[in-house]
């Protein structure tokens, strides 16, 4: 279990984030097209998991717009935008926002993601949603960084995540 804070109030997370140097967990998640991806699926590519309670929270929308900015200049790397957002909601944002180098993924269908990745938030008012972290993954699976944000309301070190890649 690992506490961060909500506006200054500890919350607690199911776990912790995976250790560097081990294998990813495998998931399925959904698409905004309802179709799924898999971890699987990306193999042999870099992977950013942008991992946050919800696309309509300034700050989720944020990392996810500076996210699809960074994209576009990384090769070989997929962006995942993870969330509870249900598919719909996240394909109007990224409609709306011209989001087209993130693929947003939903967690609905997958109640093990937020535990095998130690995100999901256990107490506090966003019980249930997954706490703001980012993790990185090279083509061979193992993971590269990990980063729990400690205040859900601040965003993440996209520097510290994105050097890893370059």
């Amino acid at each position: 279990m690992s506490q961060i804070t909500l506006g200054g109030q500890a919350v607690n997370t199911i776990g912790s984030l995976p250790a560097l140097k081990t294998k990813a967990a495998a998931f399925t998640l959904v698409k905004q097209d309802l179709s799924e991806l898999s971890l699987s699926d990306l193999k042999g590519k870099n992977v950013v998991l942008n991992i946050f309670p919800s696309l309509d929270t300034s700050t989720c929308a944020a990392s996810v717009r500076r996210f699809n900015k960074e994209a576009a200049s990384l090769s070989n790397t997929v962006v995942l935008a993870i969330s509870a957002d249900l598919p719909f909601a996240a394909g109007r944002f990224c409609t709306a926002e011209g989001i087209e180098n993130v693929v947003p993924l939903s967690v609905f269908r997958d109640e093990a993601f937020g535990k095998d990745y130690g995100v999901l938030l256990v107490d506090g008012p966003l019980k249930g949603l997954l706490a703001r972290s980012l993790v990185v993954i090279n083509p061979e699976g193992e993971v590269l960084f990990t980063e729990l944000v400690s205040e859900i309301k601040n965003e993440p070190n996209y520097e510290a995540a994105l050097a890893v890649l370059k």
